[in-house]
């Protein structure tokens, strides 16, 4: 399963997630932004790559819809409402995100 997390710039919250799930077992994993100065802007490459797109907020659903509505038209996006409040691997993100994407990934 390819899996993409988004957030806003692609420094925190996504590569954390990125990080956190690449090891698990059937899954490969990457990470965007939606924001124009994002590390590594979110692409119609990566959204046709994945077959689940988590994004951290619902302001990042409304930016992809707007963005790349033909990409998404058949591709699960998952919120997390997990706001920018976390610094990168912080041990409580990495809580939050092991309770909230660990159920989508298990098989």
């Amino acid at each position: 399963m390819n899996v993409l997390f988004i957030c806003g710039k692609n420094r925190l919250r996504s590569p954390t997630a990125e990080q956190l799930f690449a090891d698990w077992s059937g899954v490969e994993t990457a990470s965007a932004g939606v924001n124009n100065d994002a590390d590594v802007p979110v692409s119609q490459e990566l959204l046709e790559w994945a077959d689940l797109v988590f994004v951290m907020e619902q302001s990042h659903r409304k930016k992809l819809s707007v963005r790349f509505a033909s990409e998404l038209a058949n591709k699960r996006i998952v919120c997390l409402h997990i706001p920018d409040n976390y610094g990168y691997m912080a041990p409580a993100l990495t809580k939050l995100l092991e309770e909230k994407v660990g159920r989508y990934l298990s098989t």
